[in-house]
């Protein structure tokens, strides 16, 4: 009976199919493990690279942000300065303007007292006209302006040449620009110098813009150094470069403003 059974586990090992390896399978088992420790390596070395490069251009973008963010500092620093001097500039033209207003009528009405004066003098009572010409004389000396004698003298010269028209010494184009001529050289300096704020204002809020956007490019290049994908770290990184350069290229247009 023991010899029946043991015939009977013989023939079924016997009977079971032996398998054995062939030197191909052989080697595409040792290729297939040789490669796996190589791609693992590929991909740690190129998450190594990834690593430097967005260290070196987190401190590019940190360097060109803190250099545009202080020229936009400057910028809106000499806007508000040259908006100050416009305003002291057109308050100061105002006053020039008053007090060449005043002026005017003052000889406004010291022209009609020289008139009345006039017709006095050119009385038919010698008495009189002799008063008359007193006090013209006296007005004359003590109230007329070299300025406005000149346009006396004009307005005198150019009625006696031509008697169909009056000519008033109130009228008279280089008296007028006596009294006003600086209020609109001032109230020139007042215009440009608002003008001048304008545009420092305007060219300090671009860079503030562009400030912002690489301040955008900094924030993704950090995400992408917390990303473990080396895709969408590329993606990361291409997207943050594309937002700085756009933003460099535009700040380097407004001109450097020193301290």
């Amino acid at each position: 009976m023991d010899n029946v059974f043991s015939e009977a586990i013989n023939f079924c090992s016997l009977s079971k199919p032996q398998t054995r390896s062939t030197p191909q399978d052989r080697s595409i088992l040792s290729t297939e493990t040789a490669t796996q420790p190589a791609k693992k390596n590929a991909f740690g070395g190129l998450s190594s690279n990834l690593e430097l490069v967005i260290a070196i251009l987190l401190g590019i973008v940190s360097i060109a942000t803190a250099y545009v963010s202080f020229q936009a500092a400057l910028y809106g620093g000499a806007g508000a300065t040259a908006y100050a001097v416009g305003g002291n500039l057109s308050t100061e033209a105002e006053s020039l303007y008053l007090e060449g207003n005043q002026q005017y009528q003052q000889d406004n009405a010291l022209w009609n007292d020289l008139t009345l004066l006039t017709i006095d003098i050119d009385g038919s009572d010698p008495a009189a006209a002799a008063l008359a010409q007193d006090k013209y004389d006296t007005l004359v000396f003590q109230s007329v302006s070299e300025d406005f004698q000149g346009a006396i003298d004009r307005a005198t010269a150019q009625n006696e040449a031509d008697a169909e028209f009056y000519y008033s010494p109130l009228d008279d184009e280089d008296y007028q620009n006596s009294l006003f001529s600086g209020y609109g050289d001032t109230k020139a300096d007042a215009e440009a110098k608002v003008k001048e704020g304008d545009t420092l204002g305007s060219q300090g809020d671009q860079l503030s813009l562009y400030t912002v956007l690489m301040s955008i490019a900094l924030f993704l290049l950090g995400v992408s150094a917390l990303v473990k994908q080396a895709r969408t770290q590329l993606v990361l990184i291409g997207t943050s470069m594309v937002i700085f350069a756009v933003s460099l290229v535009f700040a380097l247009t407004i001109p450097y403003m020193a301290i």
